[in-house]
């Protein structure tokens, strides 16, 4: 736009210059006429001998002349000079519409220009669909390549984009990972969009070659159409910014069409994470306590800490439902650390056998200063490091294992416990063994709970069990449902249980009372000396 403005004041300014030197060039070329035809009458009336030329008259006609050499001079210098400030407009205009990096439009141009090309749908009968892209995990590229090569990816990427669609389709960038197209279609024929959309997810996620570099990416794409639900172009964009967030919810790497039901999803999500904001601080999340059982004896041993929001008015929450969220917006350290704070302080006067076990989140692996954070925690609340067992899922190894070594060996030397959970769903959990130091296995509980009737589920058990004794590594089993599975995981040397089959998780309190029953809670001197005032 200003751009634009400044184009239009320098072309007025130019009209002026150019009609003032238009009225000097007209004025001189009058007073050469006057001039020159008296100075040419007296050179006639000379020539016959009638009369002298006048010094004054000469002087005065090559004055003139030479004014309007200048002028002619002056306005064609001032119109090269016009043209060259009309090309510069012309590419400042260009650069404040498009992207620079891919040439693409941005985003103030994609909504001018998919405003213009949703009328033309609407006089011509046809559907406007708009598709959002969003690259997976493009961030990590910029983290292990380089900012460079992630430039080299979005070239790429524009350079892929514009192949796969139709001539006509706007293409436009809106900000560093994420791509909008929009083109006009067959109401009666979406299928068209589908492939096109089907392309984009196949190609992006191809392995692109830069600067000898290979990476890999995936997109998530998001579809709406003007005739459902779209009365603007800046709604078919929102409709299909909220398809492209349920594509990524559904796994990545994958369209979705726009629902009204994904807004009324996006509503409650955005209403999750506003609570969760002032709830982690105001520790509604509370820790809830699963049992663990030794196998071969029925003793409990310890529990694993799990997160419950035990929300104001919609009762408890679980955590399926907000533990995404909080990872999604960057909350989830603050809330593991807050449950880890109400467990340890709830725990240091249960009887010193039994261990607590903490899950930690991918994302929480990225922290260069977790081990540091959580063992602040363990000082300041005075639980013992060594009844703490910290469990790291296999799938939040692959982004950066010498990180995750760093942050278990820290842990270690504290005398925390490493534990591997969801054994078995991984790609390469033997490598993982024995590039990291853990102490206990954990065997997914999607095993454990088949293990009865499906034989490739018994299979992959017991190849755990027989991979922990090799190790000596003890192993746990999660999801024992019933007598029947803590039989046969009796019968395969698993050491230790947990699941609905010793108890659903549970509250603090009623923890305590679990625990006060089986003589498991060491009292202080001042709880000792209340209990005799009350007896």
């Amino acid at each position: 736009m200003h751009a634009s403005l400044n184009a239009e004041r320098r072309a007025a300014m130019g009209r002026r210059g150019a009609f003032v030197t238009g009225a000097i060039v007209g004025t001189s070329s009058l007073m050469l006429v006057a001039t020159g035809g008296s100075v040419v009458a007296t050179l006639v009336a000379e020539a016959g001998g009638a009369g002298t030329v006048n010094p004054t008259m000469i002087t005065a006609m090559l004055l003139n002349i030479a004014i309007i050499v200048f002028a002619r001079h002056r306005h064609r210098a001032l119109s090269r000079t016009l043209g060259q400030l009309d090309d510069a407009d012309e590419r400042a205009i260009q650069l404040a519409s498009r992207d620079p990096l891919t040439g693409f439009l941005n985003r103030r141009s994609l909504s001018e220009d998919s405003a213009t090309m949703l009328a033309r749908a609407r006089t011509r009968s046809k559907a406007m669909a708009m598709l959002l892209i969003d690259l997976d995990h493009f961030k990590s590229v910029n983290d292990m390549h380089g900012l460079a090569t992630g430039d080299a990816l979005l070239r790429a990427v524009g350079a892929e984009i514009a192949a796969i669609l139709p001539p006509a389709a706007l293409a436009a960038r809106l900000g560093s990972d994420e791509f909008a197209c929009g083109m006009l279609f067959d109401p009666g024929h979406p299928d068209v969009v589908e492939r096109i959309a089907e392309k984009l997810v196949a190609r992006l996620a191809q392995p692109f070659r830069l600067d000898g570099a290979t990476v890999h990416v995936s997109a998530s794409v998001g579809i709406a159409r003007s005739d459902f639900d779209c009365a603007s172009a800046d709604a078919l964009l929102r409709a299909a910014d909220i398809a492209m967030f349920a594509a990524k919810g559904a796994g990545r790497g994958r369209f979705a069409w726009f629902d009204p039901v994904m807004e009324r999803a996006l509503q409650v999500r955005n209403d999750l994470e506003n609570g969760l904001r002032s709830a982690i601080p105001a520790c509604e999340i509370v820790p809830y306590f699963e049992q663990q059982v030794d196998l071969a004896t029925g003793r409990l041993s310890g529990f694993e800490v799990l997160a419950r929001w035990e929300h104001p008015t919609r009762g408890v929450i679980s955590p399926e439902q907000f533990i995404p969220i909080a990872e999604e917006s960057g909350m989830i350290g603050e809330l593991s650390l807050s449950i880890m704070r109400q467990a340890f302080a709830a725990a240091r006067d249960w009887d010193p056998a039994l261990t607590l076990s903490v899950n930690i989140s991918p994302t929480q692996l990225k922290d260069a200063w977790l081990a540091q954070k959580i063992i602040k925690t363990l000082t300041e609340t005075g639980f013992p490091a060594h009844r703490l067992e910290v469990e790291i899922t296999e799938s939040s190894l692959f982004d950066n294992l010498a990180l995750a070594q760093s942050i278990c060996g820290s842990l270690k030397n504290q005398g925390i416990r490493i534990a591997l959970d969801d054994c078995g769903t991984g790609y390469s959990s033997l490598a993982h063994l024995r590039a990291l130091p853990f102490d206990r296995i954990k065997i997914d509980k999607s095993f454990v709970q088949s293990i009865i009737g499906n034989p490739e589920s018994a299979a992959i058990v017991n190849t755990i069990v027989r991979l922990g004794d090799s190790l000596n590594l003890p192993v746990t089993a999660e999801g024992i449902e019933d007598a029947a599975i803590e039989t046969r995981l009796k019968a395969l040397g698993c050491g230790k249980g947990q699941g609905y089959h010793y108890g659903r998780p549970l509250p603090l309190g009623r923890a305590r009372q679990l625990l006060a029953e089986r003589r498991l809670l060491r009292f202080s001197g001042d709880d000792l000396t209340s209990r005799r005032r009350a007896g």
